[in-house]
C-alpha cells in the first residue's frame, strides 16, 4: 500500500511539473487516443490481418458445406468407332453364335461390325454423407476455432500498433519537453553572456570567459538542433503508421497524457495486474485455443480409421448403347438409390502413427498454455517493479533539479559578486541542464513503464 500511495502523490507531482513543458499549439491536437482510432482503420498491418479474419469466415462456411449433399452433373458427347468382333481364338474369320433370349442362336460373322458413331451421355449423381466418423464435425469447429485464432490476432495487431505509436508519441513528447529546457538554457546562457559582456566594458571579465560561454550556448543550440532532427524523423513515423495524408501536422495534446498519468491514482496492487493478464493476455487465449483445435485433430485424425457411410442416387442416360455383341442405335436410362460404404482397412496399422502424433501434439499445445501463463507472470512482475522503480527515479530527480536550480542561484550570485570562478558557473549551468533533462526523461519513462504494462495485459 505504501508503494500506491506514493505513486499517487507522485503521478499528481508529475503531471503538474509537466505543465511547464506543454507545446503551444499551432495546429490541430492529437491524443494518443485519436492516434488508435486512426491506426485501427488505417494502419497497413491491422488491414493485412482483418484480410486473415476475412479468408477465416469463409474457411467456417466452407467446413460448413461438407454438411450439405453433394450434386454432380455430367454431360459428354463422343464419336464412336467400328465394333470388332473376333472369336475367343482370337480369329477375325468365321462366326460367333449370339444368343438372343426366347430365340434361336444367332450366327454373327465375325470382324468389322456396323457401329453407331455418335454418341451421348447425361449423368446425375447425388450423394449425402450420414457418417464419417465425426471428421465433418470437427472440421467445421477447426474451422471456428481457426476464426476465433484470427481475430485474437486483429487484436494482437491492434495492441502491437497501439504500443509502437504510444512509444512514438511519449518520445516525441520527451523531446519537445527537451527542446523546451533547451530553449531555456539558451536563453539563461544569452543572458549571462550579456551581462558578461557589460562586466567585460567594466573590466571586470576576460574575454576568454565569454569565449567559453559562448561555446556553450553553441553546443546548446546544435543539442537543440539534434533533439529538434530527432521530432521531425518521429513525426514521419508516426504518420507513416496512422497514413497521415502527407503535409498534414499535429501537436500532442498533453492534456490527454495528464490524464494518463492521473489513472496512475487508480494503480492496483501486483496481483490485480497479475489476474488482468491471464484473463486478457492474447498469448494466453491463443494457446488456450490451440489447446482446443489440438483437441479436435486428435478426434479428426480418429476418424480416418473409421468408416464413412453416404447415401447416393445417381440417373444416366445414355447412347448408343455398345454393352452388347451388336450395338444398338438407342439412348438406354439408368438409375438408382443406395447406401454406400468406404473403410480403409490399411487405416489399421498406417493411421495409429497419425493419432499418436494428434496425441502429442495436444500434450504440447497444453504446455504451451502453462509456458504462456509463467511468461505472463514474469513479465508483469518486471514491469510492475519497473513502474515502481521509474516512481522512485522521478522522485529522485525532482530533488535533483530543485538542488541544482538553487546550486545555481547561489553560484551565480557569488560569480556576480567576484566570490565564484567561472568554472564554477558553468559547473553550476551544465548540473541544471543535466538535472532538467534527466527529470524529463524520469517522467517519460514513468508514463512509459505504465503503458507497457497495460500492453503487457492487452488493456492498452
Amino acid at each position: 500500500m505504501n508503494n500506491h500511495k506514493f505513486l499517487c502523490a507522485l503521478a499528481v507531482t508529475m503531471m503538474v511539473g509537466a505543465k511547464c513543458c506543454v507545446p503551444v499549439c499551432a495546429q490541430q491536437r492529437m491524443s494518443l487516443l485519436s492516434l488508435f482510432d486512426l491506426a485501427d482503420q488505417q494502419s497497413q498491418r491491422i488491414k493485412v490481418s482483418e484480410e486473415a479474419l476475412k479468408a477465416a469466415e469463409e474457411g467456417v462456411a466452407s467446413a460448413k458445406t461438407a454438411l450439405l449433399p453433394s450434386v454432380e452433373f455430367s454431360v459428354q458427347g463422343s464419336y464412336t468407332g467400328n465394333a470388332f468382333l473376333l472369336s475367343r481364338g482370337f480369329s477375325a474369320s468365321g462366326t460367333t453364335e449370339y444368343i438372343v433370349p426366347g430365340l434361336v442362336p444367332q450366327q454373327v460373322p465375325n470382324g468389322k461390325q456396323p457401329t453407331p458413331h455418335w454418341g451421348n451421355s447425361f449423368t446425375v449423381q447425388a450423394s449425402q454423407v450420414i457418417y464419417a466418423g465425426g471428421a465433418i464435425r470437427s472440421g467445421i469447429e477447426i474451422a471456428k476455432l481457426g476464426h476465433q485464432l484470427a481475430e485474437l490476432d486483429v487484436e494482437k495487431n491492434r495492441q502491437e500498433v497501439r504500443f509502437l505509436l504510444t512509444g512514438y508519441y511519449l518520445d516525441l513528447y520527451k523531446l519537445q519537453n527537451q527542446s523546451q529546457v533547451i530553449a531555456k538554457n539558451i536563453e539563461l546562457t544569452e543572458k549571462v553572456i550579456s551581462q558578461m559582456k557589460d562586466r567585460r566594458e567594466q573590466g571586470t571579465v576576460l574575454k576568454n570567459d565569454i569565449t567559453r560561454y559562448e561555446l556553450q550556448l553553441q553546443s546548446l543550440v546544435l543539442t537543440k538542433t539534434q533533439v529538434d532532427d530527432a521530432q521531425k524523423i518521429i513525426r514521419h513515423q508516426i504518420a507513416t503508421t496512422i497514413h497521415l495524408p502527407q503535409g498534414e501536422d499535429f501537436e500532442l495534446d498533453a492534456q490527454s497524457l495528464e490524464k494518463e498519468g492521473m489513472a496512475l491514482k487508480a494503480l492496483t496492487s501486483e496481483e490485480s495486474w497479475q489476474q488482468t493478464a491471464m484473463e486478457n493476455n492474447i498469448d494466453i487465449r491463443q494457446a488456450t485455443l490451440a489447446t482446443t483445435m489440438s483437441e479436435q485433430m486428435v478426434k479428426n485424425t480418429r476418424a480416418a480409421s473409421l468408416p464413412s457411410v453416404a447415401v447416393v442416387a445417381e440417373n444416366n442416360l445414355s447412347g448408343p448403347y455398345t454393352n452388347d455383341l451388336i450395338p444398338k442405335n438407342a439412348n438406354v436410362n439408368v438409375w438408382f438409390v443406395g447406401i454406400g460404404v468406404k473403410y480403409n482397412l490399411s487405416s489399421l496399422w498406417k493411421n495409429k502413427h497419425n493419432i499418436r502424433k494428434a496425441r502429442h501434439e495436444n500434450t504440447q499445445a497444453h504446455e504451451r498454455v502453462q509456458l504462456a501463463r509463467e511468461g505472463m507472470e514474469n513479465a508483469v512482475q518486471a514491469n510492475y517493479t519497473n513502474l515502481l522503480t521509474s516512481s522512485v527515479e522521478v522522485s529522485t530527480q525532482e530533488k535533483q533539479v530543485e538542488l541544482a536550480d538553487q546550486n545555481y542561484s547561489v553560484v551565480k550570485n557569488r560569480y556576480d559578486n567576484d566570490l565564484a570562478l567561472l568554472t564554477d558557473m558553468l559547473d553550476a549551468s551544465n548540473m541544471k541542464l543535466s538535472a532538467d533533462m534527466a527529470l524529463v526523461n524520469a517522467r517519460i519513462n514513468m508514463l512509459y513503464n505504465y503503458f507497457k504494462l497495460k500492453y503487457i495485459t492487452n488493456t492498452l
